[in-house]
């Protein structure tokens, strides 16, 4: 005969499982946290030894220097740009590379599908080499679409590993049934699959998005001046006694806020996107 679980031993273990969720939340957010008040901070108080958690003073003069710094208007910019195109980019050759993967289930199919993994495994400054003499063959160094077509090849694979996993989970019955009905199979896939499996496509296109607005070393040896990203700019605020800590701190939050509000605002399909390819229909 089972024991019964104690009522107070059980509020105890519950109580224990939020200190521990607490704990782990606090541990993961007190870097950000850390930053934002850094950036409210006088520019004395930024530079302070020993470092002071919560400012004695909060000031917007960090955020007014950043923002009129020379090029960083110009480098938000030339982020979003990036990013959007890369992530387009992205989506037009993941989705049906994806959707061939798992339903043709041919040996070369299963090949790029471990490629694609292999190559997201590969070191960055591996392919970024190439890249610049590539890209500089073409005329197409300092520009957003080089920039974006080099950050390609960092979100391209994972988007086609995504894409197979959530396109794995749609039952083929879907297509033969639009194919009854006279679609085309490219018809069948925009205007039947793609639908179906909307949720995984946002999921695939945040993580497209975050992968170039956060890359760094492309940026570095593919821009100069015309194509300069906010990951550069921000590392370039500098003074004349070292690294300016109150501007950087300032443009870094600024910078986080585009991919905190898309992340806010597409939860709900990303849990569904994340739960579609856990359960095959």
């Amino acid at each position: 005969m089972s024991r019964r679980t104690d009522p107070a031993r059980r509020r105890l273990r519950r109580a224990l499982l939020w200190l521990l969720a607490i704990a782990v939340v606090v541990a993961y957010a007190f870097p950000f946290l850390y930053l934002l008040l850094t950036s409210l901070k006088p520019a004395t108080e930024a530079i302070a030894v020993p470092p002071t958690v919560l400012p004695h003073r909060i000031t917007l003069d960090n955020y007014i220097t950043a923002v009129n710094r020379q090029g960083v208007r110009a480098s938000f910019i030339n982020s979003v740009t990036t990013a959007t195109l890369a992530t387009a980019i992205s989506l037009a050759l993941a989705i049906p590379a994806g959707w061939g993967i798992t339903r043709y289930r041919t040996r070369a199919g299963r090949i790029m599908l471990a490629g694609s993994l292999l190559v997201r495994m590969a070191p960055a400054v591996a392919i970024g080499v190439p890249l610049v003499g590539i890209l500089g063959a073409v005329h197409l160094i300092d520009t957003p679409t080089g920039l974006a077509l080099a950050q390609t090849t960092v979100a391209l694979p994972l988007s086609i590993w995504l894409l197979a996993s959530f396109f794995e989970s749609v039952p083929p019955e879907i297509e033969e049934a639009a194919l009854v009905d006279g679609c085309s199979r490219p018809r069948a896939l925009i205007s039947v699959i793609l639908p179906v499996v909307a949720g995984g496509t946002a999921v695939t296109a945040i993580f497209a998005f975050l992968a170039s607005w956060n890359e760094f070393l492309f940026a570095l040896l593919l821009t100069s001046i015309k194509a300069q990203t906010t990951p550069l700019a921000i590392a370039n605020l500098q003074s004349q006694f070292g690294l300016d800590w109150g501007p950087m701190t300032a443009l870094a939050a600024l910078y986080s806020l585009p991919a905190v509000v898309l992340t806010l605002l597409l939860q709900r399909r990303i849990v569904a996107g994340l739960s579609l390819g856990a359960v095959k229909g």
